[in-house]
């Protein structure tokens, strides 16, 4: 069975932040440089159950992993 493939909307809706492309791109913009070489779930831009939910994503769900590490290294692009 193959993990399901989700889009960067789908994360943001997920986080419950909004998920157009451009409240996505000016989220990455306003946080890119507070990233400090930190796993994406110990950024302070989170709260709790944010910060939780990407940590599982990360370990536990490959149908969203892909998608965590890909905003994890916009996050720290520079």
């Amino acid at each position: 069975m193959e993990a399901e493939v989700h889009k960067m909307s789908d994360l943001f809706d997920q986080l419950g932040l909004p998920s157009d492309q451009d409240s996505i791109e000016a989220f990455i913009s306003q946080h890119q440089t507070e990233t400090n070489n930190k796993a994406i779930d110990e950024l302070d831009i989170w709260n709790a159950s944010q910060a939780e939910f990407l940590k599982q994503a990360r370990a536990e769900d490959a149908g969203w992993a892909e998608i965590v590490d890909e905003l994890s290294a916009r996050l720290s692009s520079h």
